[in-house]
């Protein structure tokens, strides 16, 4: 198999057009190919600058999980410091995470932070939504996102080979009206679902506006723990 390390763009794009694979840290692809082969080209982003950059509102898909620190925002940072091991998280990529896993750790803080992803393809770069992303599996470079007031993030604890723990993330966001809007998202199982409502004074008209969000028809017991969860959140954004 031959690694092809594009460091511009164009170089990127040329390696795609003659089949190259995409791949990251290949912690999720290593095992499949060990058993079905390896493909002639792979592709890794980590030359690319705009597949590793780390600033308050950008992250690189090529950078890796233990790479993630204080410059994202807390959700984001959490999220990243909670998986796998430390193994893992020095191999594993955001790219990966997000468009290459089942469990997408990273997509309910993306969504709070209100993310979108610059992906690529034959043609050149462009923006979509992290729904694209997550059902076509484009080439993805990055997200960008816009600076929250205050995130936060939580994910119960898992057994090694069960199911996949409750994540809960939320955001709260200052509105160019002088508002806030409160996001949450949440990994019940295999399914990811968000809702956005305005975060008002009031705690409970926030908590009820969020049942009528997609919130709203998860199971009781995990709309406590969101519950909780967007208390606590809007306690630190009035604090």
């Amino acid at each position: 198999m031959l690694l092809r390390l594009p460091t511009s763009l164009s170089e990127a794009r040329q390696c795609l057009a003659q089949g190259a694979v995409p791949v990251g840290g290949a912690t999720l692809v290593w095992a499949q190919w060990q058993r079905d082969g390896f493909p002639e080209q792979a592709m890794s982003l980590r030359r690319l600058p705009e597949a590793t950059v780390v600033d308050g509102e950008t992250l690189g898909a090529a950078v890796l999980l233990h790479q993630i620190d204080d410059r994202v925002p807390e959700v984001l940072r959490r999220a990243a410091a909670s998986i796998g091991t430390g193994a893992v998280r020095r191999t594993a990529t955001v790219g990966g995470n997000i468009v290459g896993s089942t469990l997408r750790c990273l997509l309910p803080p993306a969504l709070v932070l209100d993310a979108r992803a610059t992906v690529m393809d034959g043609d050149g770069t462009y923006e979509a939504e992290l729904a694209e992303v997550v059902a076509k599996r484009p080439l993805m470079l990055g997200i960008r996102w816009r600076r929250p007031l205050v995130s936060a993030y939580r994910k119960a604890p898992g057994d090694v080979g069960g199911p996949p723990p409750l994540v809960v993330a939320t955001a709260v966001h200052a509105e160019q009206d002088g508002g806030r809007r409160l996001c949450t998202a949440v990994r019940d199982g295999d399914e990811v679902v968000s809702g956005s409502v305005p975060a008002t004074a009031d705690p409970g008209r926030v908590l009820d506006a969020l049942e009528g969000t997609a919130l709203g028809r998860l199971p009781g017991e995990t709309r406590d723990v969101v519950r909780r969860e967007v208390t606590d959140i809007l306690g630190r954004a009035d604090g």
